[in-house]
């Protein structure tokens, strides 16, 4: 049985057409099964049936004609139930529903099973014979499995618009509500523009050359030219998007350098590849190596890779600009692609772009990123309708829920212009007030950080409305090299850093890979990489590669005073310890070097990162050898949760609000404040309106956020009262599960006149 369900699931996955698929499989049901019937049922949420859209057995005309109501008949209990029904006789069934249409007269067995998919029924499987009998245990069991692997391909299948097929006659009045993910919050609406990628790097079919000298030239004309689109695009950007958004273009420049891509496509032309081929070869590696990260920034960037490498491959084909179909860009328009990169979006004109739509990405996109920082609303991972359907239809965009509505009658269209003039209002009145301190209404002052270092090269706190960077990320530098980064590479990179406003605080996290951020050239193979060898501990076991990160920061914050050091991943006191002595270590070594030259070094705060569940129990001991806690929210809900949001499957459980994370969280800020150390958070929930609300009644008073929340943060803490926020806190602890506590946060923050910062309008 086995190998027939797998041969089964085979037959499915290597047909192209999915309805094609569909009717196969109904067939390699019958002869496996030896059953005289096989249909396939599915569901529209909609207009609340099973359609029927492939059958062996029964009236080949009933395929798409035949529906059968949520609550009707043998499927629609099935659904309802969501658990397999076996029966002999199915007529004599209380729920049995004769559709004279389907043929089915001389049918008496029945088995059914759900097609299910992330909690959501998808559809029904049934098999029927005429002999009354009962299915035996393994053609049961044997049904489940293979509806539970069904599930799979039909979700795929939406994602691709493989089921939601265009009607040749869409009427004038046709309306289409739509939901994705939030990837920007705003308001927009437009007329749909798609995107056409006229290359791709994965259509490219290998080729060999023997003129080795020939194909090496073209490679490297070809970058020449890539190079100077990226210079012509962060040029156009300049003044429209922050220095450190647009320095996403510097991960172009440092994937094209000689040393890095360039070398390996050119070994591979080398061994007898044409120039495409070999560029093929060298991205596709690039990009599996990023989708196996776990980190979700670092997953998405091979999006931004993929687009590097078509753009090259395009300029090697003779592909210029000055080739490409010129379509006419609607003056207020919607972008649309399968997924949408930052310099895709940075080629198009920013004022047509009112907001985008990307079939696939997610928040942790290079485009998610770039239009939050354009101020452009965005919906990502739009999964159920063709992407053809989109273009040149009136959308209309809300970035907060990720709702897209297509085509909108008048009344609707309306009440959105309504919300889009209620949202302009509210920016002017965040922004009126800018340059006024972080206090709340009871005078208590909160300290705004910003989380830096998600760009490849130099990222400067260039936000005068911050008090300092909580977080900076050092990795990114080690991640895009073939080799490790040397010692004064990592000096210069940090003292530009320093130095670009030496009255703040400045807080570097030691270096952050392996398990799930692996180094190309540091191979780190684990079965379970979150719970691997990371972080801190990686560092402690390589201690020659912390000294010389260590030394780095260190040596560039001589005549400085405003290095923190962070360490991440702790899990106990030990490590901390070990880390303090080479830190110490390193000082000297330093010291020394300042002496000689007439400089001075101040030994930096030493922050421990809470991340892990166990250090919640060590605070006392970890006290003693800090100076400061710092919280990594994502990952310690992902642990406290066993949950990994990078998992589809279980991604929906991730959740900063689940009572348990909410309850570490006031834990951690009580037991900080009884041991007089300080504690910042630099989570995502730093940067949440309900987040900020809860965290600030539990006591934290230090921020670290990404750079387009803080004028949101600051405004909601110049509005609430911490007396009211205590009240909210003592009452969301007491919820049961996280739906309870945002649906509380949000009546709150409508209360206080904050609700537009969490929905449309004012």
């Amino acid at each position: 049985m086995l190998t027939e369900l797998k041969r089964i699931v085979q037959e499915v996955n290597q047909t192209p057409v999915f309805d094609d698929a569909l009717s196969c499989l109904a067939t390699s049901l019958i002869d496996a099964l030896k059953v005289d019937s096989c249909s396939i049922y599915l569901a529209d949420y909609e207009l609340q049936h099973f359609m029927m859209v492939a059958t062996e057995g029964l009236a080949k005309a009933a395929v798409g004609q035949v529906s059968i109501g949520f609550s009707e008949g043998l499927v629609g209990l099935i659904g309802q139930r969501e658990e397999p029904l076996n029966i002999s006789d199915a007529r004599s069934h209380p729920r049995f529903k004769h559709f004279p249409e389907v043929k089915e007269d001389n049918y008496h067995a029945f088995m059914g099973a759900p097609i299910i998919h992330q909690r959501k029924v998808l559809g029904v499987l049934t098999l029927q014979q005429q002999q009354k009998r009962r299915f035996s245990e393994d053609e049961e069991a044997f049904l489940v499995t293979l509806a539970m692997q069904l599930a799979v391909e039909i979700a795929n299948a939406k994602a691709r618009g493989a089921i939601n097929k265009l009607q040749e006659n869409i009427p004038k009045d046709w309306q289409k509500s739509l939901k994705g993910v939030p990837g920007s919050s705003g308001l927009a609406s437009g007329v749909g523009y798609l995107q056409n990628n006229l290359v791709s790097i994965h259509h490219h079919i290998p080729k060999r050359s023997d003129n080795q000298g020939l194909q090496i030239q073209n490679y490297r004309l070809a970058v020449k030219a890539t190079q100077a689109e990226m210079a012509e695009l962060s040029a156009k950007m300049q003044g429209e998007v922050p220095d450190d958004v647009r320095a996403i273009f510097q991960l172009y420049y440092q994937l094209l350098d000689a040393n890095s891509l360039g070398r390996d496509v050119e070994k591979e032309i080398k061994l007898g590849w044409d120039a495409s081929t070999a560029l093929k070869m060298v991205v596709e590696n690039y990009i599996r190596q990023f989708q196996a990260m776990k980190d979700p920034y670092m997953r998405e960037r091979a999006v931004d890779v993929e687009d590097m490498g078509n753009r090259v491959l395009g300029n090697l084909k003779g592909l210029g600009t000055e080739d490409k179909a010129v379509l006419e860009i609607p003056e207020h328009s919607i972008l649309i692609a399968e997924e949408v990169t930052a310099v895709m979006l940075a080629e198009y004109p920013t004022e047509k772009l009112k907001g985008i739509v990307s079939i696939r990405g997610s928040i942790n996109s290079h485009a998610a990123i770039m239009a939050r920082a354009l101020g452009v609303p965005a919906v990502m991972g739009l999964t159920n309708i063709p992407i053809a359907m989109l273009s040149g239809k009136e959308i209309l965009l809300d970035g907060y829920t990720g709702a897209v509505i297509v085509s909108p009658n008048i009344t609707i269209r309306r009440e959105f212009d309504q919300l889009v003039l209620e949202e302009q209002l509210l920016s002017e009145r965040i922004h009126a007030e800018d340059a006024l301190p972080a206090i709340t209404t009871d005078n208590c002052e909160i300290q705004l950080l910003t989380n830096a270092g998600l760009s490849l090269e130099t990222e400067k706190n260039d936000n005068p409305h911050s008090d300092g960077v909580g977080l900076f990320r050092t990795e990114i530098p080690f991640m895009m090299r073939q080799r490790f980064p040397t010692e004064l590479e990592q000096v210069q990179l940090y003292k530009k850093l320093l130095e670009a406003e030496p009255h703040k605080p400045f807080t570097m996290r030691t270096l952050d890979v392996g398990g799930d951020k692996p180094l190309s050239y540091f191979p780190i193979s684990e079965e379970n990489p979150f719970l691997g060898w990371r972080g801190i501990r990686m560092t402690l076991d390589q201690p020659e590669i912390f000294l010389v990160q260590i030394r780095a920061m260190l040596r560039a914050s001589i005549g400085l005073h405003n290095l923190n050091i962070m360490l991440p991943m702790v899990t106990s006191v030990s490590e901390v310890s070990e880390a303090k002595r080479l830190i110490r270590q390193a000082f000297y070594e330093v010291e020394e070097e300042a002496h000689e030259v007439g400089e001075c070094l101040t030994m930096p705060k030493i922050g421990a990162m809470l991340e892990v569940p166990a250090v919640l129990y060590q605070l006392p001991q970890l006290s003693k050898f800090v100076d400061f806690f710092s919280v990594g929210s994502n990952d310690l809900t992902q642990y406290l949760l066993a949950v990994d949001r990078n998992n589809a499957r279980v991604a929906n459980l991730y959740d900063s609000y689940h009572p348990a994370v909410l309850t570490a969280l006031n834990t951690i800020a009580k037991h900080s404040d009884l041991l007089r150390i300080p504690v910042t958070i630099c989570g995502e929930l730093a940067g949440e309106p309900g987040g900020v609300v809860l965290l600030l009644a539990m006591g934290y008073r230090t921020l670290s956020m990404n750079n387009h929340s803080l004028l949101k943060v600051k405004w909601i803490i110049r509005n609430i009262h911490r007396r009211n926020a205590e009240q909210l806190l003592a009452k969301v602890l007491t919820l049961n599960n996280p739906q309870d506590v945002r649906e509380e946060i949000n009546q709150y923050l409508e209360s206080v006149g904050l609700g537009g910062l969490v929905r449309a309008g004012m």
